[in-house]
């Protein structure tokens, strides 16, 4: 088992135990966490002190492991082709048993396949979709360096899987499904 694939199956176990971790994306460090563990998904939005309200994303390595959470049609699925994998994020309505601690407010999901090779393996291995926000409390900067994790979350409890973030220099934009506007 090389390094890579040890870290991997170290941080899925984590995830498996109801554990927040912490890892690279393609901007900036991600915190994330099995988004049908309401006890891990608390303790995420504790850790970064963000309102349930707002709702989380979602990434995955395969629009398989998105589809039971979304309602797709033709037209969203080819938008969604054309921009997958890679840094581009997406609201589409959710299925009507999606858990509010997901959606927030929100009749819908932000949602990502991503294109980062240690997050879509943190999917593939997990065998399904993650919760994905950026790893900082709500009111500071995103963290792009483990250093920084480090230093911000000591003493957290979060699993950090080290690795370089992709060479965004922004969080990823957010599309509306429906309408195509960006929403950031």
């Amino acid at each position: 088992m090389s390094h890579s694939t040890f870290k991997i199956t170290n941080a899925v176990r984590h995830i498996k135990s109801g554990e927040v971790i912490a890892y690279p994306t393609e901007a900036v460090y991600g915190l994330g966490c099995d988004p049908l563990n309401e006890y891990a998904v608390m303790k995420l939005l504790e850790i970064k002190q963000r309102p349930i309200e707002k709702g989380l994303i979602l990434i995955a390595s395969s629009l398989e492991q998105l589809n039971p959470y979304l309602v797709l049609g033709p037209t969203i699925i080819e938008r969604l082709s054309a921009t997958w994998p890679g840094p581009v994020t997406w609201v589409i309505s959710a299925q009507p048993w999606v858990p509010r601690w997901l959606t927030g407010d929100h009749d819908s999901l932000a949602v990502r396949v991503t294109a980062h090779p240690i997050a879509a393996a943190l999917c593939e291995r997990f065998d399904g979709p993650l919760v994905s926000t950026s790893a900082n409390q709500t009111t500071r900067p995103a963290i792009r360096s483990a250093r920084k994790l480090l230093k911000s979350f000591a003493g957290s409890g979060i699993y950090i899987v080290h690795g370089e973030v992709g060479g965004l220099r922004r969080e990823t934009a957010i599309y509306d499904a429906i309408t195509g506007l960006q929403l950031r």
